[in-house]
């Protein structure tokens, strides 16, 4: 399973997040991934490029799944 650890920080949005592990090559690319309704937070599809993603928060994303731990 893949984690990506909060390291003291209260969240990460989820554009940064998809950012920060490579999944995009950019924050553009990611908002526009966000856009478009290919990435799920806990199941759900997620539209809010500034959703604040907080420990025990499972993001998906093109067969990609990370776990946010803190």
């Amino acid at each position: 399973m893949n984690t990506f650890q909060l390291e003291g920080r209260p969240f990460v949005t989820l554009s940064n997040l998809l950012k920060i592990e490579g999944w995009c090559d950019s924050g553009a690319a990611a908002k526009h991934a966000i856009d478009e309704g290919h990435v799920t937070v806990d199941g759900n599809v997620e539209l809010r490029k500034r959703n604040k993603i907080v420990a025990n928060q499972v993001v998906r994303f093109q067969g990609r799944m990370i776990t946010v731990i803190e």
